[in-house]
């Protein structure tokens, strides 16, 4: 009976949800996404065929041509979210974007495969907008039966303070997640993760991982992350230090950007700038430099040896950072997976 449940996973990305979901046990025939750059990682990490594809373009038909014969359907997928997010609120032509249609185009699909068990994870704003709501609505008039929730990824021992909507759909009944493993006490620390890995410096590699990479400072960003506490931001720097926007009225308010993790906390937000000492609360614990490509992958929770690029081949941190920021925690992908095979009766 196990056997039976096949997934199907869109906008995968380098596979995120799809390890996670194999990891859990479910089988993942295929993943589609129009990004080709991600077919090496997605394949060589998981046991699954990449089709090159644009999600508006391909058919329910073609999807149910996908599954073996007498499958029982699971449809995942994670629509590119930034569109939706929090740093695009005043953005006033974002509705022309057209990854804003890509979740009815998600839903025109679940209609014309009608598959079985439907997950949907993006980002929490997308609540607030019409297209969630006409989603669900959309869900419930094909008689499934819709749960979702916001998920605090701590709470399930992922190293990493994100929050994700996800959305679980089923045909014979609710389908909820697996219950929360973690309280505050239990949160699990960066230096639980990443303190093992050998040290280096701004711009440099580790010459046995090609992905435990440094992006280079400038000299007065070497200043600055000399000055920064764990924890702080650029709040503790000396005044010929700060930036101009920092010191005019109203700076004050950017307190989330040059700032360094703290070992004995979980990371903020892996975005897809995380390499970036600049951007966000990415500077290391105790290291004067940005994390580095992978460990922005292990607190994402891809196993260490995942392999994102071939031996050899030259690693662009704009392009591996963006496939790690945007992808699903392997981990959540695995709670995703649990909740459906306790739902199904597999575990």
């Amino acid at each position: 009976m196990e056997n039976k449940f096949v997934a199907i996973d869109l906008f995968c990305g380098i596979g995120g949800l799809t390890n996670g979901l194999q990891q859990a046990g479910i089988k993942v025939i295929a993943g589609i996404d129009n990004d080709a750059s991600c077919k090496y990682a997605f394949e060589t990490n998981n046991d699954s065929r990449f089709i090159e594809g644009d999600i508006s373009k391909i058919t329910g038909e073609y999807l149910n041509g996908l599954y073996p014969k007498d499958a029982i359907k699971i449809l995942v997928g994670c629509a590119p979210c930034q569109t939706f997010s929090q740093h695009t609120l005043k953005n006033k032509n974002r509705e022309k974007d057209e990854r804003w249609g890509l979740l009815y185009h998600f839903l025109r699909l679940i209609k014309e495969s009608s598959p079985d068990i439907i997950s949907m994870e993006n980002v929490p704003q997308l609540r607030k907008y019409s297209v969630f709501h006409d989603f669900v609505e959309g869900l419930k008039e094909e008689k499934y039966f819709v749960y979702y929730r916001l998920v605090d990824c701590q709470k399930y021992g992922i190293p990493q303070r994100r929050i994700r909507l996800v959305l679980l759909a089923s045909k014979k009944k609710t389908l909820e997640l697996v219950p929360e493993t973690h309280e505050p006490k239990d949160y699990v620390p960066i230096k639980e993760v990443i303190r093992h890995l050998p040290s280096i410096k701004a711009g440099e590699t580790y010459r046995k991982d090609p992905l435990h990479k440094s992006l280079k400072l400038s000299p007065v960003n070497k200043e600055r992350i000399k000055h920064s506490k764990q924890g702080g931001s650029w709040l503790d720097w000396d005044d010929d230090l700060k930036l101009e926007c920092h010191k005019r009225k109203g700076g004050a308010t950017y307190k989330s950007v040059y700032g360094r993790m703290k070992w004995n906390q979980p990371a903020p937000t892996i975005t897809t700038q995380f390499y970036s000492y600049g951007t966000g609360r990415f500077g290391h614990p105790t290291q004067n430099r940005a994390i580095s490509l992978r460990e922005g992958a292990i607190l994402q929770t891809f196993s260490e040896n995942y392999k994102f690029c071939p031996e050899g081949s030259e690693v662009f941190f704009s392009e591996i950072g963006r496939h790690i920021g945007n992808a699903v925690p392997v981990e959540l992908g695995k709670i995703i997976g649990k909740s459906i095979k306790n739902y199904i009766g597999c575990n």
